[in-house]
């Protein structure tokens, strides 16, 4: 058999076969099977890609990158020319766009890269329609905009299950997972709460990918296929936001019906200019940045450029995002702002800033 018809095996048995506590090893080992059967499709589609030549080189630029992913023909070249005054074609029919389209959108002193794809389809994470290609640059972002033709709200799921085919857990945490590998001893699983999954289950699910030797902690519920992703180590944790289209197509009954399937969509005519404000401040909110001013020694703070980076960033942050060398020569910092515990306090490399500080950085000779 060929690892299509493998995998195809295996999923039509995994969704006919009942799922309880008798089926459940059964299940795990396939699920485990079928993930790695899909690596390895990835990996041979990746290398025949690289070998003809194929993909998309794209350089990530700004504060960060965001991706619109969506069906052909959805809207998404006309939001990122709303968005960030970018001249990508437009046109009434599929697959207009065929090559990555970056725009810039400047919003709070953050200069964030907006990348329009072209479309996927469904299969895209089998390698349909450049699907390869298109999954990679994904894998890089940021966030994600999962933009859906109103008339058309079934595309969410296809769009959702071909980035989760492909590795990408949009909205989701790594499971507190630990797993090292060790010499000898056999399987060692230990966890801090109780677990659904026995520890038979998890030694196959282990075996199915070679480790017979390793140290498992787990720290919270698991699912199976959680634990599978935990094992591989590959996956990407991506935020994502939802984007309705076309709702200048909708009466206000069939409007009303859409937003209570998706409560947390903005909803947008990208054509008319509708609602481009709140896709814009969901985004910055989405991508959770905070704005520092820097000030010199003896001047005073630039409030007209703020340096925008993460929340939870440090000072040792500040530097590196600077230039790398800082981190080299720093001294200390002072800090006017809500991470300070008084103007002007004394901090190092370490200290975690707040949206809003004043930074002034004290450098060697």
């Amino acid at each position: 058999m060929s690892i299509e018809e493998e995998i195809k095996a295996i999923e039509d048995e995994i969704r006919t076969t009942a799922y309880n506590k008798a089926t459940m090893h059964h299940i795990g080992r396939l699920k485990a099977k079928l993930a790695r059967l899909r690596e390895e499709r990835q990996k041979q589609a990746v290398a025949k890609s690289a070998y003809k030549g194929e993909g998309y080189g794209v350089k990530k630029s700004g504060d960060a990158t965001v991706i619109m992913v969506g069906f052909p023909s959805v809207g998404k070249s006309t939001l990122l020319n709303q968005l960030t005054g970018t001249s990508a074609e437009v046109a009434a029919y599929d697959f207009t766009t065929v090559d990555v389209i970056p725009g810039t959108l400047l919003y709070k002193g953050a200069r964030i890269q907006v990348l329009d794809l072209p479309g996927l389809i469904s299969g895209a994470a089998s390698g349909r329609g450049h699907g390869k290609e298109v999954l990679s640059v994904i894998r890089n972002a940021d966030l994600i905009l999962i933009i859906v033709d109103v008339l058309h709200p079934e595309q969410y799921e296809t769009l959702t299950q071909e980035l989760y085919d492909a590795g990408v857990r949009v909205n989701a945490r790594p499971p507190e997972i630990a797993i090292q590998k060790v010499s000898r001893g056999g399987i060692a699983v230990n966890s801090t709460v109780e677990l659904e999954l026995d520890e038979q289950l998890i030694k196959a699910v282990l075996a199915e990918y070679k480790i017979h030797n390793a140290e498992v902690l787990i720290r919270e519920r698991i699912s199976i296929d959680e634990l599978i992703d935990a094992v591989l180590g590959n996956r990407r944790y991506i935020p994502a936001l939802t984007v309705l289209n076309k709702i200048d197509l909708l009466s206000s009954g069939q409007l009303t019906a859409l937003i209570q399937r998706f409560p947390e969509a903005i909803v947008t005519a990208a054509a008319a200019g509708t609602n481009l404000e709140t896709v814009t401040a969901r985004i910055y909110a989405a991508l959770d940045f905070i704005r520092v001013y820097m000030k010199p020694q003896g001047g005073t703070a630039d409030t007209e450029n703020p340096l925008v980076i993460k929340r939870n960033a440090t000072v040792g942050d500040v530097c590196v995002t600077i230039h790398r060398e800082f981190v080299e020569k720093f001294r200390y910092a002072r800090i006017w702002g809500m991470s300070a515990k008084h103007g002007g306090q004394r901090v190092g490399l370490s200290h975690v800033l707040a949206d809003g500080d004043v930074v002034s950085l004290v450098m060697r000779k």
